[in-house]
């Protein structure tokens, strides 16, 4: 099966070291990160608000990357809230809002934060520098050329060259209730150039990925991120009003993995030789093993994860021996994930 790039002897690191990898132009700690929105801005300001209580016990410094909550030029409320301040006494209307963003649904999730964020000039004043132990890839959003060119400048002037693994074009959440394919060009045409770190691009199932692909591969991109969210919706039964605020979310968790893989394979069957990130359903070593047979370099760890029922987190603790399992059966491998170099 074709892979993303045969692994040159140079690159191989001995099973059983910590040694980074590299893909491409990225260099990550090891083939396991985190996808974008689940950890926030990689730490908390208050308690563990904007983050998976299940991150409190799970070692961030030792993923390969943990990718940021997508930031945009001036802070955005999206359909939730910026605010952070809140009290014990206020966390039934906290509940409450999260009601109208995020629902379960069989084998996943359904979400419509909406890009809500604190911006890129509060992120990098008052995150970054609070997370310098952890490799970390920022996600960044925006509904023009422009707005991305303005992102990118603003990551070039606070963060030197290789302090992070990449910036991540999310160029593709339903959430924002925007048609990216008409700026996608020109946002690879404009900003990839400027930045002076590498850039990986977002892949959406929902649009034309297979041609998104080969757009980003001549403009310069370093890497593919496969998959985000799926489109999807949730009526109340009862009433046939819509769950969400925003009527459609993205669907992620167990449920998006039949697809996630699809997509990857599509991606290497079509010719595509980027590096790709997979995310969608992975929760398991196993589950890490079926992307990488099916051309994925790196994977991602997601709302099948991070996310559970309210009750649920008081397993957290639990939770995350679990995740540092994964973790550390990744690890194990450096260039080869999982004993599947052989395939490359």
């Amino acid at each position: 099966m074709l892979r993303s790039r045969e692994i040159r002897a140079s690159e191989q690191v001995t099973p059983g070291t910590d040694e980074s990898v590299r893909l491409g132009d990225i260099v990550l700690r090891n083939r396991l990160v985190t996808s974008s929105s689940l950890l926030g801005y990689g730490v908390s300001s208050s308690g563990f608000y904007g983050m998976s209580p299940v991150a409190l016990f799970v070692p961030l410094a030792e993923f390969g990357a943990v990718t940021t909550r997508t930031l945009t030029v001036e802070p955005r409320e999206g359909h939730f809230t910026t605010r952070e301040d809140w009290a014990i006494t206020e966390l039934p209307g906290l509940l409450k809002r999260y009601g109208t963003v995020l629902r379960g649904t069989d084998g996943g999730w359904v979400n419509a934060f909406g890009w809500c964020n604190v911006g890129i000039d509060a992120y990098l004043r008052d995150y970054y520098p609070r997370t310098r132990d952890q490799r970390v890839i920022i996600s960044l959003g925006g509904f023009s050329a422009e707005e991305f060119v303005t992102l990118v400048d603003k990551v070039n002037a606070a963060v030197p060259a290789g302090d992070i693994a990449a910036v991540e074009f999310n160029v593709s959440c339903h959430n924002v209730n925007f048609d990216f394919s008409t700026i996608l060009q020109d946002v690879l045409d404009e900003a990839v150039p400027r930045s002076n770190h590498p850039v990986i691009l977002k892949l959406s199932p929902d649009y034309d990925y297979l041609r998104n692909a080969q757009q980003a591969a001549k403009a310069g991109v370093a890497a593919l991120t496969a998959i985000n969210t799926v489109k999807a919706l949730r009526l109340d039964p009862r009433t046939g009003t819509p769950f969400l605020a925003n009527r459609y979310g993205g669907l992620s968790g167990r449920a998006i993995k039949p697809i996630g893989l699809r997509v990857v394979s599509e991606l290497r069957e079509s010719g595509v030789t980027l590096p790709i990130i997979a995310t969608g359903g992975i929760r398991t070593v196993d589950d890490c093993r079926e992307y990488f047979w099916a051309g994925a370099d790196a994977v991602s760890l997601g709302s099948a994860v991070w996310l559970s029922s309210y009750p649920g987190y008081a397993l957290s603790p639990l939770r995350a021996l679990h995740v540092r399992r994964v973790l550390k059966a990744v690890r194990r491998y450096g260039q080869h994930p999982l004993g599947s170099g052989a395939s490359r």
